[in-house]
């Protein structure tokens, strides 16, 4: 396994090195380099919401092959952990975007939920959520909650791959005539310029609290991943299709964007 606690001996490439090699459409989704990405990296790391196995790569419902995954719900589970991620996610939007310009938070159905309703509780404002579809009965709501018109909803998730999932629930709200221009993720992959790209088509804008990119630095300073883990990790990073390819990975099909 190429995830691990500690390494038995030093790493060679140090973190400069790495961001020297990347090529520019992989260096323009690079972590942001914030105390914050970096302390969210490490705490991800430390409760083991990621994984490292390039041996035997996981495929994702895209069809793409990873030596990486990481699972953001764990964070939940874990108080400490969480109170920290959560503190850091409290201060990167209000840099980002100012909590005096959000007058609701919203959380997509489902794993967004829980960060939605944390983030709502430390900055004090009102949650809703939103259905990835109407359910089946009753009123038939999409959005949970109250939302009146015109007010600036916040979208928040756990994490974004390519964006596909945030255009339904940002259509939702905009039926709901409120306001969306920015959408929340606690982890952004990073390396699929669509992820942006498709939500600003939309007018909205991606913010993320931490990326592979700050995973990768991290795990090379902590010593969480072998030296093969860092490797194909950086490999995948700089080249995701051309690594997933190499992998027993399929390209996503020609349709409109169903991933995170």
């Amino acid at each position: 396994m190429a995830t691990k606690k500690k390494a038995k001996s030093p790493v060679t490439a140090p973190a400069e090195k790495t961001a020297n090699k990347l090529n520019g459409k992989a260096n323009s989704g690079r972590g942001s380099g914030t105390p914050e990405a970096r302390d969210t990296a490490r705490l991800l790391l430390e409760i083991e919401a990621i994984h490292c196995r390039p041996e035997n790569p996981y495929i994702f419902t895209s069809g793409r092959a990873s030596p990486v995954y990481i699972d953001c719900r764990k964070i939940i589970s874990f108080p400490e952990a969480r109170a920290k991620i959560m503190a850091h996610a409290l201060k990167a939007i209000d840099k980002a975007i100012g909590w005096n310009k959000i007058d609701v938070v919203a959380g997509g159905e489902t794993a967004g939920i829980p960060f939605a309703a944390f983030l709502a509780a430390l900055a004090k404002k009102p949650m809703i959520y939103v259905r990835k579809q109407p359910k089946g009965f009753g009123r038939m709501a999409q959005i949970e909650g109250e939302l009146k018109p015109g007010k600036r909803v916040l979208l928040v998730e756990d994490l974004a791959t390519d964006g596909g999932s945030k255009l339904v629930f940002i259509e939702a709200l905009k039926k709901a005539e409120a306001k969306v221009t920015d959408c929340f993720v606690i982890f952004h992959y990073g390396i699929f310029p669509q992820s942006t790209e498709m939500l600003a088509a939309a007018g909205v804008k991606l913010h993320a609290l931490a990326t592979w990119w700050d995973a990768l630095e991290a795990a090379q300073k902590h010593k969480f991943f072998d030296e093969k883990g860092l490797t194909e990790t950086r490999a995948f990073l700089e080249a995701p299709e051309q690594w997933s390819a190499n992998h027993g990975g399929r390209p996503p099909a020609p349709r409109p964007m169903l991933g995170r």
